[in-house]
């Protein structure tokens, strides 16, 4: 996702009356207090063959021109394309929590889950703020906030290293609530601070092991990273991958993050081994900046890429 600000608006009443109406007002009311879904995990006494099975998601910028447009059909389409993860980004945090309840409920009837949001920096400052992000993630069933972007004070090696402290005390409020702190990186930061190492070493370094490194394949890879080496850096903390791709050219001539998934640069046999070999993953988000096709039919292309991939 870029690291600038993404422009978004408050949902309508509109859209939010289309979900209500397609939603039983009764299990509305239920969605918070059912179970919050868990990764499918391996059975130890399955036989060795069984592959673990690893969710797979769209990060839901990927269709935010459509969702801003009307969001129950926006998750019903993800949802027929075979998703069964969903990433919401910042506009979220302007619902409503009987909003979000519907939202849970409406996913739960497609089969859709939220592990993870995209969140601005005072997700993670005690106030109002975070009180509310924490209770929007409980309803949506999601494990970890994810810091969208850096906030503007992080400059130069000490402003990363003070945003890495606030980070780490997230860690540690949003805990008691069965949640996590991460950060989504993006190209500027692979490139090295004065007087320390790359900007992603430094947050890695000066962040606990339970904080989630989510990991934006395709700007690491535009920066000239190695990503094989990064997750092998970091075993255990790249729980979730954001499947995006990149080739070198102009947006223009349908280049750079123009290209779907798989149709980059990126070693993905590689970057997956890594990932679930050492990584820690545990479910993966594609996402895509715009191609040149419709929105839909983007998520739902590379999601035949993935799927043809992992048969492969």
């Amino acid at each position: 996702m870029p690291r600038q600000k993404i422009p978004g608006k408050p949902l309508s009443r509109r859209n939010f009356l289309a979900l209500s109406a397609v939603v039983p007002a009764a299990l509305v009311a239920q969605s918070v207090s059912r179970p919050a879904f868990a990764a499918p995990a391996v059975d130890a006494a399955a036989p060795a063959l069984v592959a673990k099975k690893y969710p797979i998601g769209l990060e839901l910028y990927s269709v935010r021109t459509e969702l801003m447009r009307n969001l129950p059909d926006t998750l019903r389409a993800v949802a027929k394309c075979g998703y069964e993860v969903v990433e919401f980004y910042s506009p979220y945090s302007s619902w409503t929590l009987p909003f979000a309840k519907g939202v849970r409920t409406l996913m739960e009837d497609l089969g859709l889950r939220c592990y993870s949001t995209h969140n601005g920096f005072g997700s993670f400052t005690p106030g109002e703020t975070m009180a509310k992000a924490i209770e929007l993630n409980q309803i949506l069933g999601a494990r970890h906030l994810i810091l969208a972007s850096a906030p503007p004070s992080a400059k130069g090696l000490e402003g990363w290293k003070k945003l890495c402290g606030q980070l780490t005390t997230a860690v540690e409020q949003l805990a008691p609530h069965g949640l996590s702190a991460g950060f989504h990186n993006h190209r500027v930061e692979w490139a090295p601070l004065d007087g320390g190492g790359r900007i992603m070493d430094v947050i890695a370094a000066n962040t606990p092991q339970e904080f989630v490194l989510q990991f934006d394949v395709g700007t690491c890879v535009e920066a000239g990273a190695d990503p094989v080496a990064w997750i092998k850096a970091n075993p255990g903390r790249i729980k979730s991958v954001h499947l995006k791709d990149w080739t070198p050219g102009a947006r223009a001539d349908e280049k750079a993050y123009r290209v779907l998934f798989g149709e980059g640069v990126a070693p993905w046999k590689e970057i997956l081994a890594a990932a679930e070999s050492a990584g820690g993953v545990e479910f993966y988000l594609l996402e895509q900046e715009g191609s040149r096709f419709p929105e839909i039919e983007t998520a739902q292309r590379c999601l035949d890429n993935w799927k043809a991939m992992r048969r492969a």
